[in-house]
């Protein structure tokens, strides 16, 4: 059922007229309804007397969300013009005009074309003016008039967000503010309670209220425990027309959050914990953990753990873990089985961050008993000091012991040591160690100006366990005994002027000692008794450690004596004294009247001779080069030389050296000398042999030849004996060729090979007589001849 409300406005006018109703042409609802007119009127300017005013439309006021099916009717226009003859024309402009807003020109009617939502535009404004329909000229001032959308209830309340997320620390009191929930609604406030929101709970109850005109939502129950429940869902509702029935409403979740307080001490699950530890365990090496519980979180959970009693609190410590909350329980001092194998401890867990609102729930923290059980392991040898110091004569004898050393089997069962010196510290094995009892010895002879302090390090391992083994550091120091006499401090050559009067000092000695002396050195010096009486000069001792020597005559002759050999005794006075004899070595030099040397016999002492330094390398240089020059020499002559044309070592048989070549005849004079076999007496004895490589330079040993040896037989025999007397031949068989024809034909070969051809009869039986050498060779040849036979 549609209800139209209208606002009616007055307007004077300047003339009297008439208002003109006329029925609508067509209707937008099943029911009668009260016509609404705006009366468009004229004004003449002419008529100027007071007429009666009249009341006219302006406004109308128009539903939002029409649901018809036919355009909305919203009013009529008309003129005091209109005669009804249709020569007036209705035009409509302004908001929506001709879009939203239609008019009919005939007869004024207005219509809405649309559904009209207030929320999006609640006025209208528009202008109405009536014109002549053939002129086109307007027949009454233009009038504007506004339609207003009149609202409905069409929209439910939203709250600004689709979830809150609040929190709020737990064990807190009622009445504690959550968070505030706002709701709008689009409709319009100004006119019913289609926008007066009322908020409510839905969900949530009893531990949350929310407050029903302004949406703070507040704790409902007391002392929520987060431990018990931590997360809580609310839903709220906002419902509009006050809360009434029929009202529109909208619903939001809020997620509410229990934060923790320290509500809640550390407790340990256990009253006693039990550990073991072996007593060769490192310091600060961890023993075991406990833990205490805390239901708490983050800071309100730190726990700090501490030994407050028990028989080991100077042996073992705790420290927290930040990560785990754990207490680790580590070792402070070191372990002994054999001295204290229990220690039991008390441990007590406290809150680091105590909340004073909570400490009615008691004391917040904890206390436990750790027992700490040790266990023997087997343990190196242990020495009775850190490190020893010793101290020796250097003159004692070898064998002699300097101390002893002490270590023991910690373990209850004692087991044997055995000691031994680390050779790496005594790399000389001045010093041996009994093995049994540990004493210390010498087994060299010591020198404490040689080396003071001697530095070794003794090891004693279990006998039945040496990888048991410990080791200590012994520092022997070598004290000193009067065993080295005193000697000058430098070598004394000095001169006398010829001229030198008597009496007159020329030298002063001073002495060192290689000893120690506790109260300081104390040396003498007196001549020799072979030169105190006939020296020619005089020693006088100042006690000072020093001493000078002094002429004794007015002149020296350095023609009759050039030189003076003073032997001078240096005594200590440690115990035994030990003396020494140095000599002085005095020159007799030629002096001006000033006593400064001249020149003396021996010129070495103010004009040394001698070759430079540079001069003595730079000869050093020439003589390696020559050296190597030589060297490199020799080497290259060596590569020239010829290999042995028999080079194989192994093959100890008869060899044949083939040359393929028969040679040039009697013209050819480079393979052989044909000469030296005609006159064997012309052979060089200089000459090498050609078939091997000569080692060392030698003269071959030659025996007398024969004068009239011509025949080749006699030659060859002399030449074997020669071979087999020479122990320079070599090791192996060898076929020397001599290019020896013989008295017959200087062109003929002696081949054998070829000979096997001729019709000449030859006996080579005496091969056989030539020995082991040549038996390979009268097998073939005889063997030839016994074919030759059958």
């Amino acid at each position: 059922m549609r209800t139209y409300h209208c606002f009616w406005l007055l307007f004077w006018a300047s003339q009297p007229h008439q208002s003109f109703l006329t029925p609508l042409s067509k209707r937008t609802s099943g029911f009668p309804e009260k016509e609404k007119v705006l009366v468009l009127s004229g004004n003449s300017r002419q008529d100027l007397h007071r007429s009666k005013r009249s009341w006219m439309w302006n406004q109308f006021f128009l539903l939002e969300e029409y649901t018809g099916t036919d355009y909305q009717y919203v009013g009529k226009l008309h003129s005091d013009q209109d005669k009804g003859d249709g020569s007036l024309k209705y035009i409509l402009s302004g908001d929506g005009a001709g879009d939203l807003f239609i008019i009919n020109e005939n007869t004024g009617d207005i219509q809405a074309t649309k559904r009209l939502d207030r929320e999006e535009k609640p006025v209208y404004i528009l202008r109405a003016q009536a014109v002549n329909r053939r002129t086109g000229r307007p027949v009454e001032p233009e009038s504007e008039f506004i339609i207003k959308i009149h609202d409905i209830n069409d929209n439910e309340p939203m709250f600004t967000k689709d979830v809150y997320n609040a929190s709020i620390p737990e064990m807190s009191d009622v009445g504690t503010f959550v968070v505030q929930v706002t709701a709008t609604d689009a409709d319009d406030p100004t006119y019913g309670n289609s926008a007066k929101v009322v908020y409510s709970i839905l969900q949530g109850q009893p531990y949350f209220s929310v407050e029903s005109e302004t949406g703070i939502i507040k704790t409902a129950l007391l002392n929520m425990d987060r431990e018990n429940r931590e997360q809580y869902q609310v839903v709220i509702q906002a419902k509009d027309m006050g809360g009434q029935m029929g009202g529109l409403s909208g619903t939001t979740t809020v997620n509410i959050t229990l934060t923790d307080v320290n509500d809640n001490p550390p407790r340990f699950p256990q009253s006693t914990y039990q550990f073991r530890a072996p007593e060769s365990m490192p310091l600060d090496s961890p023993v075991g953990r406990i833990k205490a519980n805390d239901a708490d979180m983050d800071e309100n959970a730190e726990i700090e753990y501490s030994i407050t009693e028990g028989d080991g609190y100077d042996m073992f410590g705790i420290t927290t873990d930040k990560d785990t909350q754990e207490g680790i329980i580590t070792v402070k001092k070191a372990l002994d089985f054999e001295n204290k194998n229990l220690y039991i401890l008390k441990v007590e867990a406290a809150n680091t961050h105590v909340d004073p609102r909570f400490l009615y729930l008691g004391p917040f923290k904890d206390s436990a008993t750790v027992r700490i059980q040790v266990e023997d392991v087997d343990e190196p040898p242990v020495f009775s000091r850190p490190a020893y110091i010793m101290e020796v004569k250097e003159d004692v004898p070898i064998n002699s012991v300097i101390g002893t050393v002490t270590a023991q089997d910690p373990d209850a069962a004692r087991n044997p040591v055995k000691y031994s010196v680390d050779r790496h510290t005594d790399m000389d094995r001045v010093f041996n160690i009994n093995s049994g009892n540990g004493s210390i010895f010498t087994s060299k002879p010591l020198d404490r100006e040689t080396l003071l302090w001697h530095n070794i390090t003794v090891i004693a391992a279990e006998i039945n366990n040496p990888k048991q083994s410990s080791r200590v550091p012994v520092f022997i120091k070598v004290l000193d005994v009067n065993d080295n006499a005193p000697e000058f401090a430098m070598f004394y050559e000095t001169f006398v002027c010829e001229n030198a009067k008597a009496e007159q000092l020329i030298q002063t000695l001073s002495a060192v000692d290689k000893d120690d002396s506790y109260n300081g050195h104390q040396f003498s010096f007196s001549l020799a008794p072979e030169a105190a009486s006939s020296s020619n000069f005089t020693l006088q001792d100042n006690r000072d450690n020093t001493a000078g020597i002094f002429t004794r005559k007015t002149r020296y002759n350095r023609h009759e004596t050039s030189t003076y050999f003073l032997p001078v005794v240096i005594s200590d006075n440690d115990y035994p004294i030990q003396s020494s004899t140095e000599t002085v070595t005095i020159r007799v030099c030629a002096c001006d009247h000033r006593g400064k040397m001249l020149s003396c016999n021996a010129e070495a002492l103010i004009h040394p001779t001698g070759l430079s330094t540079g001069a003595l390398i730079a000869i050093l240089l020439c003589i390696i080069i020559l050296l190597v020059t030589v060297v490199l020499f020799a080497a290259l002559r060596r590569q020239r030389k010829k290999e042995p044309l028999i080079i194989s070592k192994e093959d100890i048989r008869d060899n044949i050296v083939s040359y393929n070549d028969e040679g040039g005849g009697e013209e050819d004079t480079q393979a052989f000398d044909i000469g030296t076999l005609r006159n064997p007496e012309a052979i060089d004895d200089n000459k090498l042999r050609r078939d091997i490589v000569p080692e060392t330079l030698f003269i071959p040993r030659r025996t007398a030849t024969a004068r009239d040896n011509t025949d080749v037989r006699d030659f060859i025999n002399q030449r074997l004996k020669e071979n087999d007397t020479d122990p320079t031949a070599p090791p192996y068989d060898s076929l020397a060729t001599y290019a020896y024809e013989g008295n017959g034909s200087v062109a003929e070969s002696l081949s054998s090979l070829e000979s096997v051809t001729t019709d000449g009869d030859q006996d080579y039986d005496y091969l056989s007589d030539w020995g082991p050498r040549f038996k390979k060779l009268a097998d073939m040849y005889g063997s030839m001849d016994s074919d030759k036979d059958s």
